[in-house]
């Protein structure tokens, strides 16, 4: 049976990532600080975190596999430019002030929602752009930078893909939605939670109910964004990305 605390730890995981399934990312806004307030150091919470996310893009997969919508090729393309970002941003944390880093990417991550607010058709129809050469070398440069944000300050980076997917290839808020979960979700996640898992401590006796919420809101939450219209689901991105920003900001 299931002690108060973990019933508390399932409970916050599974609406922190249902929200970030169904936006494409920001389960960090509520997992992060929850495991902190509980009693976790930074950097306990955040290996601990990262590997609970891994079950957010396995529940998240399951549901979106389903539905045909990933294309190999460019899947591919996103992990590859990821994951060395990924590795390299596990190294890096441990060098770079905390608070200073929050701040520039609270900034940052409110100003993808406010952009994203701006342009009302952004992401509404998906067409391919940029899959020349030049067009994804620099997109495979921004993702990998992504990563490495990925890799040091997990909270709301998905959100970063997400647009970024929008913005420069064309996909709509949906399909990029997927990517995000599928490759972000599973593979980004799984190699920081591998990096950070060596250079840092895991809170292995929270992870089963940690677990659990992610799986289950993972695909309640990719279900959601499946069956709801690219509308909702970029207003949903826009609140959740201004909230991420703000929690980053505000501490």
């Amino acid at each position: 049976m299931l002690s108060g605390e973990q019933l508390i730890l399932l409970f916050v995981s599974y609406i922190a990532n249902t929200f970030s399934a169904f936006a494409g990312g920001g389960a960090g806004l509520i997992q992060l600080p929850m495991l902190i307030f509980l009693g976790l150091p930074f950097s306990i919470a955040l290996a601990t975190h990262k590997v609970a996310s891994v079950a957010l893009g396995i529940g998240a997969t399951l549901r979106h596999l389903r539905s045909g919508n990933l294309n190999l090729k460019f899947s591919v393309f996103i992990l590859l430019a990821g994951v060395p970002g990924v590795v390299g941003g596990g190294f890096i944390i441990v060098q770079v002030p905390e608070y200073e880093a929050k701040i520039a990417l609270g900034l940052l991550t409110i100003a993808l929602g406010v952009y994203s607010w701006l342009k009302p058709e952004l992401g509404q129809e998906k067409y391919e752009i940029n899959r020349d050469n030049y067009g994804l070398m620099i997109g495979g440069v921004v993702l990998c930078l992504i990563g490495v944000l990925n890799g040091s300050l997990t909270s709301g980076t998905g959100l970063f893909v997400t647009l970024w997917l929008v913005r420069w290839f064309g996909l709509d808020y949906k399909t990029a939605v997927a990517y995000t979960l599928v490759l972000v979700g599973v593979f980004w996640n799984g190699t920081g939670a591998l990096t950070l898992g060596v250079l840092s401590t895991i809170q292995w006796d929270w992870l089963p109910a940690l677990l659990m919420g992610s799986l289950l809101g993972g695909y309640t939450g990719a279900h959601l964004a499946i069956v709801a219209n690219n509308h909702w689901i970029k207003r949903v991105f826009e609140i959740v990305t201004i909230a991420v920003g703000t929690k980053l900001i505000l501490g």
